[in-house]
């Protein structure tokens, strides 16, 4: 009890709340602007951290980070185009709201479900950050094949209407994935004799195009049509909260728990827990056939899952010193420039600064819900922008956005391109989400499928051996042949009621 009142002492000062306040903020603009990421905003915000106390540091990277994830979902809701890759799971689901004229449904669940999902990753993360941390450590590239090939599967289900267009579109990803040098042979591949291509293909331009650029190439060719009357400003946020949290807490609660889980596996982070966590709803949900049209279920579980791995992911950063994702690897840099050395001894010698970090998640989380509000408020004004004006400042932004990630035109270009490849896709009805999911996922499936196969001299039984590894295969091949699995049952359960 000692040490949680020291916490809240040194917590409770000028300069930790105002340097929360203004990272937060600061976070929500970055997270908010398309193409720009969480860990850029991180990574923006490290050169003032020298100038700081060490708790101050951390705090103001904690609340950046927090906004940022929570942030891009505000775009990715009114113009299509996620403010960050944790969000491009759910972007087309509640785009489809909006344009339904239930704008603020969409965004009163993106800000009440991202600060309960922070806040259950922050539970998670102060009760048993210890014991998790240990059975994330067990995690070898065995395991972690598994994790990323049962990632994939989720195109089965995220593939719209047909699997085997969402089998296409994920096939296209892979492919994207495998150009340049980052393979575990180091050799270059589909680069044709251009230099741009050996670094491979900036996720974050390829996103911004498969989603934004298509949109605007759909508006230049079929018109730009204007969204209903009914929905040219943002009404109240809250007003459904009460009913979704009646209907859909059981969503709620396993977005939460998977977003933790996955999170807390090094390497993983948001962006994965979202994407799984889509897929999930959509198998488990009673409503499937409703999923793509603008259904919010899907938005719950996912904005559940990605906020809630952020706080999954600082257990293995504050625990042993392992960084959960990119974020928590920025900042366990700055952990150790403050003195604050991550590990065991940590939570021993310095338990007062432990609790500090955790009282500062739950408060990050808590200045969600009225910043979030005012954001999202402000950003409905761009509901009442006519399309044939919006749609050239959306391009504007994709452009910033991408020449942004290497200060290079060859995020431009790479932009242009996958733009017309999403609107191509789309004319034909195959969606753009596995695709993505293909580029995020490929280079973990074969780097640690490459590993894994030295580890074993080439034999495949080893990916079973281990327990977790084999726990992990099995389901993975059962979600795969669930469709066949299904059919199967169908056909069988056909003869015997005409029997009957």
């Amino acid at each position: 009890m000692l040490a949680i009142e020291k916490a809240v002492g040194l917590v409770a000062t000028p300069s930790v709340l105002i340097s929360v306040f203004i990272a937060s903020v600061f976070g929500m603009l970055v997270g908010a602007i398309p193409g720009l990421t969480a860990t850029m905003a991180i990574a923006l915000l490290v050169p003032f951290t020298f100038f700081m106390d060490p708790l101050p540091a951390v705090g103001a990277m904690i609340a950046c980070s927090a906004m940022a994830i929570f942030a891009g979902d505000i775009p990715s809701t009114l113009l299509r185009i996620p403010g960050t890759p944790a969000s491009a799971a759910y972007t087309d689901e509640a785009y489809a709201m909006t344009r339904n004229g239930q704008a603020e449904t969409a965004l009163g669940a993106n800000l009440m479900f991202s600060a309960i999902g922070g806040l259950f990753g922050t539970a998670v993360l102060i009760v048993a950050a210890p014991a998790l941390a240990e059975v994330a450590l067990q995690f070898s590239s065995f395991e972690y094949f598994w994790l990323a090939v049962l990632g994939l599967t989720c195109a089965i289900f995220i593939g719209a209407v047909s699997p085997l267009k969402g089998l296409i579109s994920l096939f296209i990803g892979l492919l994207v994935s495998t150009i340049g040098l980052n393979n575990p042979a180091g050799v270059p591949r589909f680069t044709f004799g251009y230099t741009e291509l050996m670094g491979g293909i900036e996720f974050i331009p390829a996103m911004v195009g498969l989603f934004a650029v298509s949109e605007v190439l759909r508006a230049m060719v079929h018109g730009a049509i204007d969204l209903p009357m009914t929905q040219r400003k943002i009404g109240n946020l809250f007003a459904n909260w009460g009913k979704m949290v009646k209907t859909y807490w059981r969503q709620q609660l396993r977005g939460n728990t998977l977003g933790t889980a996955i999170g807390i596996l090094p390497g993983a982070g948001a962006d994965i827990a979202a994407w799984v966590a889509y897929a999930l709803s959509k198998k488990m949900s009673r409503t499937p056939e409703k999923y793509g049209k603008g259904h919010v279920e899907g938005i719950i579980e996912s904005t559940s899952a990605n906020n809630a791995a952020l706080g999954g992911a600082w257990v293995p950063a504050l625990v042993f010193g392992i960084p959960g994702d990119s974020i928590t690897a920025i900042v366990i840099g700055v952990l150790f420039i403050k003195g604050l050395n991550p590990g065991p001894t940590l939570f021993i010698y310095n338990p007062e600064n432990i609790y500090a970090v955790f009282l500062i998640f739950i408060l990050a989380n808590l200045f969600m819900i009225p910043l979030g509000w005012a954001a999202m408020k402000g950003a409905g004004y761009i509901l009442r922008v006519p399309r044939r004006v919006l749609m050239p400042l959306i391009l504007g932004f994709s452009i910033v956005g991408s020449f942004a990630v290497n200060n290079a035109t060859y995020g431009i270009v790479i932009m242009l391109v996958f733009g017309v490849l999403g609107f191509l896709m789309e004319e034909n009805e195959i969606p753009v989400a596995p695709c993505i999911l293909g580029i995020v996922l490929g280079p973990l499936v074969e780097e640690n499928f490459v590993t894994s196969m030295i580890k074993s001299n080439g034999s495949f039984l080893a990916f079973f051996e281990r327990p977790i590894a084999g726990v992990l295969g099995v389901f993975t091949i059962l979600v795969v042949l669930s469709p066949l699995i299904g059919m199967v049952v169908r056909r069988m359960r056909g003869p015997a009621t005409k029997t009957a």
